[in-house]
């Protein structure tokens, strides 16, 4: 008994030890701290979360709400992929936390590849979720038959993709596009432009690709000189330099980019006074702020000469009182759009999402993604369920995955609960490509990361493959819905049936009933 009682001793002993020494290779991970009272270890606690679920799918299913659309918002968030949504959850508290939108009742998965490239960019994407046909890699509002940077197909009217805005505007309601882009960037730019190169946001642009900007009208001037760029009621985002000479400086001190000798936004606000209607341009928060936006029919606001910051950036530099945020701007272009009874259709992009991830840096995308779904959080409590139609999405997905078996309560943008068999860190998030990879190797082989680096909100992620920028990646996005039709969004479908699903939901376009097209 005496010689049993000493070998279960000596092999705590080892277990000690070896513990010990992992310990001192691999670091002290901090561990989960278990809480034996939370209502997650017991059985009962999951089945009535999942009664409380097939309560509400049965409600659903039984009551979908099937009368027509009043209004219809989409919301965008380039390249939000599902894996960005899921560390959002973490980063906003816990993997249980469900952002905004997830609360809607139906979900759907859209396929996202272009006519000539399995994987999208912002532009073809957008001619699909907006027009409802899928086009080449690089084109925006028009079909497959237009070449990227074909001077001349681009101009076949034949070829042109007409946008849920513009079938919307026919069908008499507002519209209007809210992003942190440019306002002339792909995403938006595929509310209201035709061209074979989504880069042709001036003059200056078309000229270095050889074309003629005589010939082919440039994004910006197609947003304040053409049908439907004209009739939107509101237009917010930055981009100032695409609407000014070379010759002339913005508001902040920054030259333009356009060598025509143009002036968008004076001719903008001219526009809209021979029109005798109330327009206001504002440059800054502090004058969208100032806005009597019940006296106001069409809205200008370019907050910046490029893309507005990203989200974080607006506190962290000290810049809040100068720029909006994109929830801001999205309260301020509902309000100029329901004023009237007609209805409406407003397009918001949460932009930045993407330009994070393109830099590997992940800390900030998932910013720009809190804040994306708090736009949509304050937007569907101002309408109601039963008219208006609001769709989440994206427009493409990222290169970015979650992994190393992280504890529940570790912070999702931190390191690893364990080292990697190089006995080094790694980070919980990582890119497939990018410039992160400067962080992740040298010439001895993979750099040690510290927990100090990961609190940087500019820390670039690890990365495999180097690239200066990372791609995009080609897995299906997520479709979530809330109003009426919103069923029609579930299961797998084609980015380009979104509109369609959009036009039946509110009896417009060339899917309306009416037509004959869809029952």
């Amino acid at each position: 008994m005496g010689s049993q009682i000493l070998l279960y001793v000596l092999i705590a002993l080892l277990i000690d030890t070896i513990r010990a020494a992992d310990h001192l290779k691999y670091g002290s991970p901090r561990k989960y701290t278990t809480n034996n009272t939370s209502p997650e270890h017991t059985t009962e606690y999951w089945n009535e979360k999942a009664q409380d679920i097939l309560k509400q799918k049965l409600v659903q299913v039984q009551s979908p709400i099937t009368n027509n659309a009043k209004n219809i918002i989409m919301f965008l968030g380039d390249g939000m992929s599902v894996h960005t949504v899921t560390a959002t959850r973490n980063f906003m508290g816990d993997s249980a936390t469900q952002v905004s939108f997830e609360k809607f009742p139906y979900f759907g998965l859209s396929k996202t590849y272009c006519v000539d490239s399995q994987v999208a960019d912002s532009a073809c994407s957008a001619t699909a979720y907006l027009g409802g046909v899928k086009g080449n890699y690089g084109t925006i509002g028009v079909n497959a038959n237009v070449p990227r940077f074909d001077c001349m197909a681009g101009l076949n009217v034949g070829n042109w993709v007409e946008s849920i805005a513009q079938w919307a505007q026919n069908a008499g309601m507002d519209t209007g596009l809210v992003t942190t882009a440019r306002v002339t960037h792909a995403s938006p730019a595929g509310v209201y432009a035709h061209t074979a190169q989504r880069g042709w946001e001036n003059d200056a642009e078309i000229l270095k690709s050889d074309c003629s900007p005589k010939v082919n009208v440039d994004i910006a001037r197609q947003l304040v000189e053409w049908p439907v760029g004209r009739k939107l009621k509101v237009i917010m985002g930055g981009g100032r330099s695409n609407f000014r000479n070379v010759t002339v400086n913005d508001e902040d001190g920054i030259a333009g980019q356009r060598y025509d000798g143009r002036d968008l936004i004076e001719y903008w606000i001219q526009d809209k006074r021979s029109q005798n209607v109330k327009a206001n341009y504002v440059w800054n928060r502090k004058g969208l702020n100032s806005l009597n936006l019940n006296n106001t029919d069409y809205l200008l606001g370019l907050f910046s000469s490029s893309h507005c910051p990203f989200h974080g950036d607006l506190k962290r530099n000290n810049i809040s009182t100068l720029v909006p945020s994109l929830s801001e701007m999205t309260e301020s272009a509902l309000k100029v759009l329901s004023k009237k009874n007609n209805g409406f259709f407003l397009f918001v992009e949460g932009a930045r999402i993407d330009m994070a991830h393109h830099e590997t840096k992940a800390r900030k995308s998932l910013e720009d993604t809190e804040e994306f779904a708090k736009a949509v959080d304050l937007t569907r409590k101002m309408f109601s369920e039963e008219d208006t139609l609001i769709i989440v999405t994206s427009d493409h997905s990222h290169t970015m995955t979650i992994s190393g078996y992280p504890y529940r309560d570790e912070d999702i943008t931190g390191l690893a609960a364990d080292q990697a068999d190089d006995d080094l860190p790694y980070t919980i998030l990582s890119y497939a490509n990018g410039p992160g990879f400067d962080n992740t190797y040298d010439k001895k082989g993979r750099k040690r990361i510290t927990p100090e680096e990961t609190i940087d909100p500019n820390f670039q992620y690890l990365a495999t493959v180097p690239l200066a920028s990372e791609t995009h990646g080609g897995d299906d996005v997520g479709v979530f819905a809330s109003g009426p039709f919103a069923h029609y969004f579930s299961g797998t479908y084609e980015q380009s049936n979104i509109p369609a699903i959009i036009a039946k939901a509110a009896n417009i376009g060339a899917f309306k009933s009416a037509a004959g097209h869809i029952k």
